[in-house]
């Protein structure tokens, strides 16, 4: 899942930006924890949705490093107020995102016995191991973030997929945004974003793209994205392997960006090469920057990409992602009414605030439970 995540507007439960303090605790209904520090995909969907869930009225806080000032939060030492139940609602609920968090809000509800109802969002796309069975059998209410993470489900659950900011995440509108501003030869950007890895397909993109560039000299091929010390060697062997076809000018390793949003306006193809993913928002970024996209069937990608928005092959198929990937490059006027659907799709179907607003009916359904 790609990382660029909603610029949180200043709020906090007390219309501050400091934490929520324990004789404040009392007015929040919803608790929505983060236990990892690194930025992560869940943690993107806890900065952009908490914004919007109070603009919606709920009276939601954080709990947990790694996340802005200026969210809404309360503290540890405010812990000891969930004896109590909120003023206006019988129970609060603890929404984990993580096994971690899930292990937490057991042992507050059913050894602790605070005032709580458990909520978890699986978005993992296979068998889960029996712990986390067991877990997700102590839920109160369970969400599945595509069809796919809840055919592993075993319990009762709502299928909410993600959104995408269609503000923040928007077509061409003026020079910046356009190839020219790039720098780089042609005319044309074909690119990939996410961590330079295996498990991401970086070296599917690159074969993709060795093989077919020197047929269409007016594309140029990016990847945006932090390589780990990991996986450097992993890099490195793809820049030998670009260079030794004669083509590292034209297909290039940017890094992290500063912004990646502009690299997709400025492209007219998106790839999504994965082999595996939880769930994988860059397709519906790229769709809400009017671009074109061909993805794998990793994660929700088969879910959110429809004939008329792009073209899907099996995860893993570097031949398959090849054949997908050449009929836009002969094409670039495919491309721009590709982009064109893909745009209308997501607007229609996949906007931030929908997500929004699904989870607050599973939260009403489970206050009125």
């Amino acid at each position: 899942m790609h990382l660029a995540a909603r610029a949180p507007t200043k709020s906090s439960v007390s219309d501050s930006s400091d934490p929520v303090s324990f004789d404040t605790v009392s007015s929040v209904e919803v608790i929505a924890p983060n236990f990892k520090h690194k930025l992560s995909g869940v943690t993107s969907t806890i900065i952009q949705l908490i914004p919007l869930q109070r603009l919606n009225g709920l009276k939601i806080a954080t709990l947990g490093p790694g996340l802005p000032d200026d969210l809404p939060r309360i503290g540890w030492s405010s812990l000891p107020g969930l004896w109590l139940k909120p003023r206006t609602r019988p129970f609060r609920i603890w929404h984990a995102r993580r096994n971690t968090e899930m292990i937490a809000g057991i042992l507050m509800r059913s050894v602790l016995r605070m005032k709580l109802k458990l909520l978890f969002t699986s978005a993992a796309q296979r068998d889960h191991k029996p712990f986390t069975k067991w877990l997700i059998r102590q839920m109160n209410a369970v969400i599945a973030t595509s069809g796919k993470s809840g055919s592993f489900l075993k319990v009762p659950h709502t299928v909410i997929m993600h959104g995408v900011d269609t503000e923040r995440f928007h077509p061409p509108r003026d020079a910046e945004d356009r190839f020219a501003a790039s720098g780089l030869p042609g005319q044309y950007l074909v690119g990939c974003s996410g961590r330079i890895r295996h498990s991401k397909g970086t070296d599917l993109f690159v074969d993709a793209m060795i093989n077919l560039l020197p047929h269409y000299p007016q594309w140029t091929a990016i990847m945006t994205g932090r390589t780990t010390v990991e996986n450097k060697a992993f890099e490195q062997a793809l820049r030998d392997k670009i260079a030794a076809a004669g083509l590292s000018d034209r297909i290039v390793f940017l890094g992290e960006v500063p912004d990646v949003r502009i690299w997709f306006r400025r492209m007219s193809l998106y790839v999504a090469p994965s082999r595996n993913e939880g769930f994988g928002l860059t397709p519906l970024e790229a769709m809400a920057s009017q671009t074109a996209v061909v993805a794998s069937d990793a994660g929700a990608y088969a879910e959110m990409i429809g004939p008329e928005t792009g073209s899907v092959v099996a995860a893993g198929d570097g031949k398959a992602l090849e054949q997908a990937i050449a009929p836009y490059l002969a094409d670039p006027v495919r491309c721009e009414e590709v982009g064109k659907a893909g745009l209308a799709h997501v607007r229609a179907n996949f906007p931030l605030q929908k997500e929004a607003a699904s989870i607050l009916r599973v939260y009403e359904q489970m206050f009125a439970s």
